[in-house]
């Protein structure tokens, strides 16, 4: 029980530190090419990734581990904060947030395929009631949004939740910040030179905020959220701590509200609240 808690408390400050992450990636795309926010971010986490595990004198990985880490680069380095930073050009955070709610049933899945998992069939009902929830938002909106920003945020939704599962079963003999380091080591070679390659033409011009932004996803997005992330995913089981995932849209409007200063309509906030009520169910049936 008590390790139980742990790994939900963990994941629960992972969610509220990835809430930032798209109200951040919104403002740094005002200045930075997705393809340049992308590298920078992975290159800055993958430096101070190094620097723990030198620090630290951690193990290299097996050879037989270099496959699975490339999978956790894949999702959660490469392809999330590539997908939604291009998605981000067509569609508001305000409405990309939503669809994180699609996020726990995915990182379930691959729970499942991956972890071994075996949550119980109730589990599944609330877990998909949240997920429809949130597809039907996106379709019955879809005609005052981009197709384009959506099919990309479910593009995205897919290979995070891969790289979560992945990541979560590393960490149950890693260590959640040995994983997500040793990830971004792994991609720093590609990472650092696509972000020379798209160097901004002049840094004259570039606003604070977008700097900021960059930070974020660089230090906190990038890195520290996966400490808690993985730590509570692998205690706590990937399926269940995966539905903390639903909460991290009613954070991440709340930022685009206050910070941003985006127009959270009423369908935004009863679509993330209609989605929030099915963590608990979710929860109970998890395993």
């Amino acid at each position: 029980m008590k390790t139980s808690l742990e790994g939900w408390g963990s994941g629960m400050l992972g969610v509220v530190i990835f809430s930032g992450s798209l109200p951040a990636t919104r403002v740094a795309v005002s200045d930075f090419s997705p393809l340049f926010l992308t590298s920078a971010r992975a290159v800055i986490a993958a430096l101070l990734g190094a620097a723990l595990l030198f620090a630290l004198r951690q193990p290299r990985p097996r050879p037989d581990d270099l496959l699975s880490l490339a999978l956790v680069a894949l999702g959660v380095v490469i392809g999330f904060p590539l997908l939604t930073a291009v998605a981000l050009q067509y569609i508001t955070s305000a409405h990309s947030i939503v669809f994180v709610g699609l996020l726990p049933l995915a990182t379930a899945i691959f729970g499942v395929l991956l972890g071994g998992e075996r949550p119980r069939p109730l589990f599944w009902l609330f877990s998909g009631l949240g997920s429809a929830t949130v597809v039907g938002f996106a379709l019955t909106f879809g005609a005052e949004v981009s197709v384009a920003g959506d099919l990309l945020m479910i593009a995205a939704i897919i290979v995070c939740g891969l790289g979560y599962a992945q990541g979560a079963k590393l960490s149950r003999t890693w260590g959640g910040w040995q994983v997500i380091s040793w990830a971004l080591v792994l991609s720093l070679p590609p990472m650092a030179i696509i972000a020379l390659i798209t160097l901004p033409d002049t840094w004259q011009g570039i606003a604070g905020s977008s700097w900021l932004g960059l930070g974020y996803v660089s230090v906190f997005s990038m890195l520290v959220g996966f400490v808690f992330w993985y730590r509570g995913l692998a205690l706590g089981g990937i399926a269940g701590v995966g539905q903390l995932q639903l909460l991290q849209p009613f954070f991440g409007l709340l930022l685009a509200a206050s910070l941003l200063h985006e127009q959270v309509s009423v369908v935004m906030v009863v679509t993330a609240l209609s989605v929030v009520a099915c963590v608990a169910g979710a929860r109970k049936f998890a395993r």
